[in-house]
């Protein structure tokens, strides 16, 4: 999984490698946000702890395209097909993950260098780790990454906000009882993407979908004390449970965009065993780009769908800046003179997160934000093509939510009109423009 992840990023000169001591709170999270957490990093010499650490794996679309074996023409349709169409996993008796089992004596910060990444943030925060659970009634397996706080010893604070997970918590509560859970550290980018897709929506298994990505069965062992079953050739996992009854103060942490999450008390994950690889690495991510990369291409693929029954829509872009979850940019190819207001309202209506959507022609690269204001500036007039709903549901990962407890919504419409008889607004373009070879003229570059 993760190693053979590493040793194609390493063939691709993807990989930053650095043997340079650097401490875990706070400073391992600067170097991966200067590189904008977009550069797969890998630190070998981590202050006061013998483990390895690996950062920045997943923080860029193109990477993960790469490392799925897809491209963006395809990429919908692959992760589409991933959820209409699972594939079996390999239960084996053993794996590499089982190579160390710690059982006594659990101190998680203690053997593990978990980052402490913010200056307010309330401790450390394993934030790349994938939880797993199992349905109780279905028996099917699902996995998404949870943020959680290290309380000391071997307890964590869980923020669980998925509401498939939180309802199945609550229902064992009621009965006394703690939920399973396993949390895996150091996988690939097909068991990153399958964590993304929602179980409330498609209620499938998280690792048939995986095993679809890849092509091939995903392997998984038996946990050792719980029933669950985890990846074969992951680098760390922590086996326990969410406990009933037991609230532990959670946060603040710095969160998605960029502001300190409110302090609010979240159920406590009592940790029974360790299993790791030998000479694991720890994976880290920097709050919290890598999730919502990946969380961002599937809430791309779900728009795509759910536009293409009522438009044309020819691509869609839940943008970077907004998140991958606020804003969207979508291209459509405008048939009637209703499209893009169609579009505007089928966008903000597919969920409560998605504020800001501009709606544009097929000729304007979605993935420009320079663009993008182009054609708000000449395709737009905002008495007539801008619409605005007052009070709507939002987020409160948005912190302008949290002044009313609602959201207003706006859809542009950046659309040429769909008669231009005059031309006026043809783009100018250059003859063969995109055939030009720049090399023939500069070698070097």
């Amino acid at each position: 999984m993760l190693r053979s992840t590493l040793e194609t990023l390493r063939a691709n000169n993807s990989l930053l490698e650095t043997d340079k001591e650097v401490d875990y709170i706070y400073e391992m999270g600067a170097v991966l946000k200067y590189f904008n957490n977009k550069v797969p990093m890998l630190f070998n010499n981590i202050k006061g702890n013998p483990l390895s650490s690996v950062g920045g794996l997943y923080g860029d679309r193109m990477l993960i395209y790469d490392l799925l074996g897809i491209d963006h023409n395809n990429r919908i349709e692959r992760f589409m097909n991933s959820i209409v169409n699972p594939q079996p996993y390999k239960v084996v008796s053993n794996g590499k993950v089982k190579e160390n089992i710690i059982k006594r004596n659990i101190d998680i910060q203690r053997i593990l260098p978990i980052n402490k990444f913010q200056e307010k943030d309330s401790s450390s925060f394993i934030t790349a780790g994938v939880m797993v659970v199992k349905d109780p009634d279905t028996g099917k397996f699902f996995t998404s990454i949870r943020r959680l706080q290290v309380n000391g010893g071997n307890q964590l604070s869980a923020l669980i906000a998925s509401p498939k997970l939180t309802n199945d918590f609550l229902e064992l509560e009621k009965q006394g009882k703690p939920l399973e859970v396993a949390i895996i550290l150091g996988y690939d980018a097909p068991f990153l993407m399958a964590s993304q897709i929602s179980s409330a929506t498609y209620g499938v298994d998280k690792y048939m979908v995986d095993s679809s990505l890849r092509g091939e069965p995903l392997e998984l062992v038996p946990c050792e004390t719980v029933d669950l079953l985890v990846p074969a050739n992951a680098e760390i996992v922590l086996e326990g449970r969410i406990v009933p009854n037991k609230r532990e103060l959670e946060g603040p942490f710095g969160e998605l965009m960029g502001y300190y999450g409110a302090q609010a008390p979240h159920p406590i994950i009592e940790v029974d065993c360790i299993l790791h690889r030998n000479n694991p690495i720890y994976q880290t991510a920097f709050p919290c780009r890598e999730e919502h990369v990946s969380n961002g291409l599937i809430r791309e693929m779900e728009l795509y769908y759910h536009l293409k029954n009522q438009v044309d829509v020819v691509d869609v872009n839940v943008t970077e800046g907004g998140g991958y979850r606020f804003n969207a940019f979508i291209a459509i190819r405008k048939h009637k003179k209703g499209d893009a207001k169609t579009a505007i309202l089928a966008a903000l209506g597919l969920n409560k997160d998605l504020k800001q959507v501009v709606i544009v022609n097929e000729d304007v690269n979605i993935f420009d934000l320079q663009e993008i204001e182009w054609a708000i500036t000449t395709r737009s007039q905002a008495s007539m093509d801008y619409t605005i709903v007052e009070g709507a549901l939002g987020s409160s990962l948005e912190p302008s939510h949290d002044i009313r407890g609602v959201t207003d919504k706006v859809g542009i419409d950046a659309t040429k009109p769909l008669e231009d008889n005059t031309g006026k607004f043809s783009r100018a373009i250059i003859p063969e423009y995109d055939n030009i070879d720049i090399s023939k003229y500069f070698p070097n570059i």
